[in-house]
């Protein structure tokens, strides 16, 4: 329990840990990307719409591959990401791809002390909220820099991906938060044989505790899809069957792997 007290400091230091190998892995596709490859999905895609002339902010943006292509589709886009290393890269990347997206180094939490600045769009996409222990703070930033009617576009795995063990062989974790998980991998989902071992702390989050904060925080749900497949081949024992759709081979279509949320800020609020 000591590490949770700690856990912006573990998960710092672990995404830093990772950003060399993550830079260089096939699943990031860097040097693509760098010659005007979209680093993002139909699904967030087709949600987002037309992005010209609009501003978003990127919460926990990585090295900001996502952050970039938004900026490309004609947005303003600021991305936001806790690890000091995966900034520095963003910022190398914008000025090798001529791009004009800002990047922020900070804790989201902490964003207010970084920006003082309203968005037509907040987006988050794969793999972000299991990293914070609050959801309703959360929330709360996610309204409180948003413009009035403006959206919150969100993509994420579906948390009944994350109550299976790594080979999806058996449930092993809570579907509800319970808590601090605490664990430590060798490798990494970009690239499993990568010489790196990290700590690092997570927060399982139900569908009720995300939908609940955002709606307490002045947000309106307007849309929310389940999907049966993942756009990125991130877990153990994948099939792909379509192209860049991947699903785990023995449950096939049996479970959701992806969630989104589209939510509208209250004017009033």
């Amino acid at each position: 329990m000591n590490s949770a007290l700690n856990y912006k400091e573990i998960n710092r230091e672990s995404w830093n840990n990772k950003t060399d190998s993550h830079l260089k892995s096939d699943f990031y596709d860097l040097d693509n990307f760098i010659d005007g490859k979209s680093s993002l999905n139909s699904i967030e895609l087709e949600l987002l719409g037309d992005l010209k002339g609009k501003s978003i902010l990127h919460l926990q943006c990585h090295f900001g591959q996502d952050t970039i292509s938004l900026n490309r589709l004609g947005a303003e886009a600021t991305g936001v990401d806790l690890s000091d290393k995966a900034i520095e890269s963003a910022e190398i990347i914008a000025k090798k791809t001529d791009s004009d997206a800002n990047f922020i180094c900070c804790d989201i939490y902490d964003l207010l002390k970084h920006l003082d600045k309203k968005f037509d769009i907040v987006f988050s996409s794969y793999g972000t909220i299991g990293w914070l222990p609050d959801l309703d703070k959360w929330a709360e930033i996610i309204s409180r820099f948003l413009k009035p009617n403006g959206q919150f576009v969100f993509v994420e795995f579906h948390p009944i991906v994350w109550m299976f063990d790594d080979n999806f062989d058996k449930i092993g974790y809570r579907y509800f938060n319970s808590g601090p998980i605490i664990e430590t991998e060798s490798g990494t989902y970009a690239d499993r044989d990568a010489d790196i071992t990290q700590e690092y702390v997570m927060w399982n989050h139900g569908f009720s505790e995300v939908i609940n904060c955002l709606i307490k925080n002045g947000l309106e749900i307007k849309l929310l899809n389940e999907y049966d497949y993942s756009p990125y081949n991130c877990f153990k024992n994948t099939m792909e069957f379509e192209p860049k759709k991947y699903r785990i081979k023995h449950l096939d279509d049996k479970i959701p792997m992806v969630y989104s949320i589209v939510a509208k800020k209250k004017s009033t609020s």
